[in-house]
């Protein structure tokens, strides 16, 4: 029992940099800070407009996809329309898709002839996309996919298009594909993107699926790769997905998915850095039949809970095969760039409140740890009276963030605080009080 627990610290204090904590945490703070970012999931795949994992899910041969490529005209594309969609709503950072798992290059990759130059758009979308961004004072940031199905020495594996319904068939399916060359051309492309493009501030690899007739970091030689990357790139912040997780530093955060943690993520019992990655509706590409579109107040919830428990939050856009937002997923944007207009201070800089300062039902809870100042956001607005327990004597002054309003409030007997609100809602979806502690 001794020698296992031995052995689990010293697995703990494996690492692959000389980084201390604090070095660490002086990389991510801007991140960290920011809270609110967006994603940009943009391909070939923006053209059948029914998913950007089609290829696979339909079983798509190359030459059945090859029409994509051949019609691919982003026409009406303005990224600086975009980056000013994306600071409007209050975001601080973006990423976007410089190749997803279908293999189509949005940047101009002396490695392939699959790429946006070799198509009408006859332009390195990313580089303009990234100086757009920058020019909205954005920080910026690549997702690019580990895995690729157009490539002809990537394996087919249990999520390749072309996968066999027999196990048996796979020696058979890969012969003649050497992954070995296709690793070079993987750590060719990202070299490319971390010496081409000026600074970059996040990386986002994607994806490690260990396992029978998968891939993990061996696959990827993600050592060799994420030890390249930050030579090229000291200052960047790197996800979690290359199959690492047998070092501390393998991934700088980790990467709930469509999903709301339920508290802080732990990792040997030490909470970690984390964001979750979530779409507007159910596909991350452009999806144009798609109805379960979440409302403002969902989303609003999603970012405010991620930052309740310590979080970030990168909502998705997928652009039209045209270069435009869909319109819904602009009305979504204006919508919860009005609330952070207003609100953005019980965001930023926030974090998941001391324990010491108790949740009132249908509410949620930020603080700002250099301000000192506790935010009460309210899920249901309550009629008038309304109480935070054990806060007697703990707050100095109490206001409606969104005007400034100043809030009236009492101790009571219980040693509660008691605000009172204003009979009538405001305006904003959610409302926030803005506590000025002791």
């Amino acid at each position: 029992m001794l020698l296992s627990l031995f052995l689990q610290g010293k697995a703990q204090e494996k690492k692959i940099f000389n980084e201390t904590d604090a070095q660490k945490e002086a990389r991510l703070a801007w991140w960290v800070n920011d809270r609110f970012g967006m994603f940009i999931h943009w391909g070939l795949y923006s053209m059948p407009a029914r998913h950007e994992w089609i290829k696979n899910y339909e079983r798509l041969t190359d030459s059945a996809y090859q029409k994509y490529f051949d019609l691919y005209n982003p026409d009406l594309y303005n990224p600086r329309e975009w980056a000013r969609q994306a600071k409007a709503a209050g975001m601080k950072y973006a990423v976007i898709t410089t190749k997803h798992h279908e293999g189509f290059c949005l940047f101009d990759s002396k490695f392939t002839d699959y790429k946006a130059t070799n198509t009408a758009a006859k332009k390195d979308l990313i580089k303009e996309w990234v100086e757009a961004f920058r020019a909205e004072g954005l920080k910026v940031g690549f997702y690019y996919s580990l895995i690729d199905w157009h490539h002809p020495d990537f394996t087919i594996d249990r999520v390749h298009p072309q996968r066999p319904n027999d196990p048996k068939d796979y020696d058979r399916l890969n012969k003649g594909r050497d992954m070995e060359k296709y690793r070079a051309y993987l750590k060719n492309q990202l070299k490319e993107l971390m010496t081409n493009y000026g600074k970059i501030d996040i990386l986002w690899t994607d994806f490690s699926y260990p396992g029978e007739h998968g891939k993990d970091h061996n696959d990827w030689n993600s050592l060799e790769l994420i030890k390249m990357i930050r030579k090229l790139q000291p200052g960047i912040i790197i996800n979690d997905r290359l199959d690492l997780g047998e070092y501390d530093d393998g991934g700088d955060f980790a990467t709930p998915e469509q999903y709301k943690v339920s508290e802080w993520p732990t990792r040997n019992g030490k909470r970690i850095h984390w964001e979750t990655c979530q779409t507007f509706s159910g596909s991350w590409g452009y999806y144009r039949d798609e109805t379960s579109w979440k409302d403002n107040k969902q989303l609003l919830v999603l970012l405010i809970e991620s930052v309740s428990k310590g979080g970030n939050l990168l909502l998705n856009v997928g652009p039209t095969s045209r270069g435009t937002f869909d319109v819904r997923a602009q009305e979504r944007l204006k919508g919860m760039g009005e609330w952070m207009q207003v609100n953005g201070r019980a965001i930023y800089g926030c974090t998941e409140a001391p324990a010491e300062f108790k949740r009132p039902d249908n509410s949620l809870l930020t603080y700002n740890p250099t301000t000192k100042r506790l935010y009460v956001h309210l899920l249901d607005y309550p009629l008038q009276r309304f109480e935070l327990p054990g806060l007697k004597g703990k707050v100095k002054y109490a206001q409606l963030l969104s005007d400034g309003s100043e809030i009236k409030m009492r101790g009571t007997d219980k040693g509660d605080l008691a605000l009172d609100l204003p009979v009538r809602k405001p305006n904003d979806e959610i409302p926030v009080i803005e506590l000025v502690l002791q």
